[in-house]
């Protein structure tokens, strides 16, 4: 995806402690003494201007009783959070009212190819919704891997697949935190419907039942001429984007929601991923 040398110095000057403590005006202004007389006779009454001290308390007196001091109030700063658990099934709504995904906290998580929109549709739909909402890619999760990164492009392997668990993981551990605390997330990622290693399950693990799918399926003409427009390991060859666009192809059937979103513009397809969701929350899909 990335010491001190010498004596001790004293400790710092405290209330009660030092050359002060204990300290009382008899103590330091003795009144005169008489010759001859010795340190500890009769109590030596305080000199002008200073309050008498208090009488000596009786030895069979029982101890003085001190008040409590309460505790000092923690003033670092510290919130609390709630601990993150799985996501549950959103809850539906009564009949009468219609669901509204815009002031829902809700999980989302958008499913296509490369050059679908994915990561466009995700961050349109999270900057215009009502309630605080969060976008979550899975692919700028991986590349937090800086030295020693396993581009799947070079070949799907043990490494690369490991760094793609790794990533859902903490992609989906990141979900949950943000859900706890009442905001909302979309995911995005390119999961495959013949794939189990890059299916829905391991996502259904990591965030919860709760999570909703739905795929973004434009054409391949479409695919094709927005991966043109990417650069560096973002960017496959025509072969790969055509492979993987045939795959996804898998997705009709399974029962997800699906938009073509061939001939809509990023505002336009937020829209519709809204009225995908509100029906997915009065009627949650099963996968």
């Amino acid at each position: 995806m990335q010491h001190a040398v010498g004596s001790p110095l004293p400790p710092p000057h405290q209330t009660g402690h030092g050359p002060a403590a204990g300290w009382s005006p008899a103590a330091h202004h003795p009144g005169p003494q008489q010759p001859g007389a010795h340190q500890g006779s009769a109590p030596v009454p305080p000199p002008p201007g200073y309050p008498a001290p208090p009488p000596a308390p009786s030895p069979h007196a029982p101890p003085p009783q001190h008040a409590s001091v309460p505790p000092v109030p923690d003033t670092t700063g510290h919130v609390p959070l709630p601990p993150a658990g799985p996501v549950g099934v959103p809850s539906v709504p009564p009949a009468a009212a219609a669901p509204d995904p815009a002031g829902t906290t809700l999980a989302v998580l958008l499913i296509g190819p490369a050059g679908a929109g994915k990561t466009s549709v995700a961050k349109y739909w999270a900057d215009h919704r009502r309630v605080p909402t969060a976008h979550i890619s899975l692919d700028d999760v991986r590349e937090w891997v800086r030295s020693g990164f396993a581009d799947p492009q070079s070949g799907w392997n043990d490494n690369s697949e490991a760094q793609y668990r790794l990533a859902r993981r903490t992609c989906g551990f990141a979900a949950r935190n943000f859900l706890a605390n009442g905001i909302s997330c979309i995911l995005d990622d390119a999961v495959f419907p013949d794939r189990p290693v890059v299916g829905l399950g391991g996502w259904k693990r990591h965030v919860g039942p709760g999570l909703l799918p739905v795929v973004l399926l434009p054409g391949l003409d479409i695919v094709l001429e927005r991966n043109a427009e990417r650069s560096g390991n973002r960017r496959l060859t025509d072969e790969e984007v055509a492979r993987i666009h045939g795959r996804m192809a898998g997705w009709y059937g399974s029962g997800l929601p699906i938009i073509d979103n061939s001939q809509l513009d990023v505002p336009e397809t937020a829209r519709v991923l809204d009225d995908v969701l509100a029906r997915s929350i009065a009627s949650p899909p099963q996968w």
